[in-house]
């Protein structure tokens, strides 16, 4: 990276002999790789440590019976360190308990010398612990060899099948909690003393709780009423984040973002039971899951929507005590010597002078800074509750692609036509031949399942998917071909042709690395935009790009693999070909960053982020989410990053080159729309006023260091 190029650069544009503050711009420009290459990697080690592979640890579990055979049930799942079972002699008392979330499921033994066990679960209280208390249970049936049937005695709305609209409420609610500081801090820091922050924090959460409220419910249909619980618990939840992410500022000024990034975010979500259950994280975990704003406040939701208010006190609490105790510690500090100073942050002279909105732009009146002050993190806030909500909310299976094998050509014809006509948009059938051409087509990605039907009379039929393609596709077409083979009296063989590894055990692996690099490429940018504006020709950052794009891509392959062990092998393919993401998309970023700003990285965010989640198969199968991101698989680069990592643990490389296309598209069209950026500039500084620095070029501007997250 040619650093000192671009300070030398710096240097002109200050009007400045060269040497002036030499020592404090390269604080500042070394700070610039500093700050994104901490965000990444805080999230992603994160994410990836917890989550690669999560099993569970002291799963609260009830068992409902008396005598020797309950003791001993309880004593077998006390044995290990996957279960804390407790024994409760009413099945009442165990849904008590599932009420209450003081227990994960609960099974209910026979009675009276049967054969019929019941496993109790609540799967409100979360989708992922709702399968693995199942999981945990199932075999102690089958070892007393019972029969087994389940029941859900807190079942998921219709509207809220996934059981995600506590999940982005809660998250919604840390964002406008924080998201407002890093903007204000530099563009309206005389807002910060707590007589005139209080009541514009009190209105911001009022308003930002109703919006929430506004999308998952009436736009998306997630959440039937409760709105006077989304105002209660988001006025209470954004007022803790925005008050200790005020303290935060005022100690640490705009470094705050890393923080607050950490505690709100970062350990807020594993912590947060909200995705995966608690009980399937570390211990540190479980204790930040009594602690920390984000599971309080979705827990919270969650008490009051589907548990009829049990446990909710104790949430409550857990706000009011951040929000009371953030509140005193700001007092002390505004009363102390340095109390009105920012870390960081001129002081105020004159607040309606003109200054930054966002870092890095051009000067902006008073009102203006108002506008942006709200408008940026109320966009974030919009773009990641709306489009989260809308793409997830309610899984349905659409145009799931099947093969059909059969001895009899006829027969293979005759079936796919029966099962098109009988599941007509939820799967879209055609025939193969072989079952290893099947199988070939799923090791392509080029269809979900197969289906071979019995060879011969009194033969089981076989379904071929691969849970490496994708857990929750491979889980939704079992569902859908078990019953079909049930009712036509068949039996059905599982087959995965190509299973998850034991650190890969959920499949997310490859979403993580895919998001890493796509994150790593457009933060990049949105720091360079905030902290050095003055670096504004391509020939100046392209040599940055090129070495952040190398450099972030070595560390996360020794992150993820040598580090958390959750990824192996493929080493160099893994690092060229996140390298080559990582540019791509720094480069598309620049676009928009170049012309419009740090305001840029929002659509970005849509298309890299919001738009690609749902579109990667990542996480949720792209053929659960609505038909709307099928399409944008092909085009988008977060879905080819994902496939990319996929294909090389699993698949053998295969597909890659597709993939790699797509990304090198990205990066060849924004390095020519940034050479047009570049004449753009030239024409603009030439009808810009003599011997004048350009708007946001000057001193003040380009020696500010605010990056600002973008999720």
């Amino acid at each position: 990276m040619d650093t000192e190029a671009v300070i030398e650069a710096a240097d002109v544009v200050d009007g400045r002999p060269p040497g002036a503050d030499r020592k404090e711009q390269i604080i500042r420009m070394v700070a610039l790789f500093v700050m994104p290459f901490l965000m990444v990697t805080m999230m992603f080690a994160t994410y990836m440590s917890t989550m690669h592979s999560p099993h569970p640890r002291d799963m609260p579990v009830a068992v409902v019976g008396s005598g020797a055979t309950a003791q001993a049930v309880v004593d077998g799942l006390n044995s290990g360190d996957s279960t804390e079972a407790t024994l409760v002699t009413t099945r009442d008392d165990a849904v008590d308990l599932l009420h209450d979330q003081e227990a994960a499921g609960a099974l209910v033994l026979p009675t009276d010398g049967g054969a019929n066990a019941t496993i109790l679960t609540a799967s409100a209280a979360g989708a992922s612990q709702n399968a693995t208390v199942q999981q945990l249970l199932a075999p102690v049936v089958f070892q007393n060899s019972w029969q087994a049937t389940t029941e859900d005695v807190a079942p998921l709305p219709a509207g809220d099948s996934a059981g995600i609209a506590v999940l982005f409420a809660a998250m919604g609610m840390m964002l406008a909690g924080y998201v407002p500081l890093s903007i204000m801090v530099m563009g309206v820091p005389h807002l910060l003393r707590l007589r005139r922050f209080l009541p514009v924090l009190a209105g911001w959460s009022a308003l930002t709780s109703s919006i929430i409220w506004l999308i998952l419910g009436p736009v998306v249909g997630a959440v039937d009423g409760h709105y006077l619980t989304f105002l209660g618990v988001g006025m209470l939840a954004t007022a803790a984040v925005g008050l200790a992410q005020l303290l935060l500022s005022k100690l640490v000024g705009p470094l705050a973002v890393l923080p607050g990034m950490l505690l709100w975010v970062v350990f807020g979500m594993p912590a947060s039971n909200l995705a995966l259950s608690v009980h399937n994280m570390p211990g540190f975990f479980q204790f930040l899951h009594g602690v920390l704003p984000l599971p309080a406040a979705g827990e919270a939701l969650r008490s009051v929507l589907y548990f009829d208010g049990n446990g909710l006190g104790t949430h409550l609490i857990v706000l009011a005590v951040w929000i009371v105790a953030a509140l005193v510690l700001c007092l002390l500090k505004e009363r102390s010597a340095s109390g009105q100073m920012i870390p960081g942050v001129p002081p105020v002279t004159d607040p309606d002078a003109k200054a930054p909105a966002l870092a890095g732009g051009p000067p902006r009146s008073k009102r203006f800074r108002y506008v942006a002050a709200a408008g940026f993190p109320l966009a974030i806030l919009v773009v990641v509750v709306g489009a989260m909500g809308f793409s997830m909310h309610k899984p349905q299976p659409h145009d799931i692609p099947v093969v059909v094998v059969a001895a009899a050509p006829g027969q293979a014809q005759q079936t796919a036509a029966g099962l098109n006509a009988q599941l007509d948009g939820i799967i879209d059938v055609t025939v193969a031949d072989t079952v290893a051409e099947a199988t070939e087509q799923i090791h392509s990605r080029d269809v979900v399942a197969a289906f071979v039907l019995p060879s011969a009379p009194g033969t089981p039929a076989t379904l071929y998917s691969a849970s490496a393609a994708n857990a929750s596709q491979q889980s939704a077409i079992r569902a859908i071909f078990q019953p079909i083979t049930a009712a036509q009296g068949l039996s059905l063989t599982l087959a995965d042709v190509q299973p998850l590894s034991k650190t890969d055990t959920g499949g997310s692996n490859s979403m993580y690395v895919g998001m890493s690099w796509i994150m790593a490429g457009f933060l990049f940018l949105a720091v360079l935009r905030g902290g050095a504006p003055h670096v504004r020709r391509l020939r100046q950052f392209l040599p940055l790009l090129g070495g952040w794009a190398i450099g972030m891509s070595v560390w996360l392959w020794l992150l993820f693999d040598v580090v958390i062990g959750a990824i192996s092998g493929n080493a160099l393919e893994t690092i060229a070909y996140g390298a080559l993401t990582i540019f791509s998309v720094s480069l598309a970023t620049g676009v928009l960053t170049r012309t419009v700003g740090l305001a840029g990285i929002i659509p970005m965010m849509v298309v890299l982020m919001m738009a690609g989640v749902p579109a990667s198969g990542g996480g949720m199968s792209v053929y659960l989410v609505p038909e709307v991101f099928r399409p944008l698989q092909d085009v988008l680069p977060l879905p080819a990053a994902v496939d990319i990592a996929r294909s090389l643990r699993y698949f053998d490389g295969v597909g890659v080159g597709q993939n790699l296309l797509v990304i090198a598209i990205w990066g060849a069209v924004g390095l020519v729309l940034n050479l047009v950026v570049d004449q753009w500039l030239k024409r603009r500084e030439r009808r810009s006023d003599s011997g004048g620095p350009d708007a946001d070029t000057t001193p003040e501007a380009h020696l500010r260091l605010v990056p600002v997250e973008a999720h």
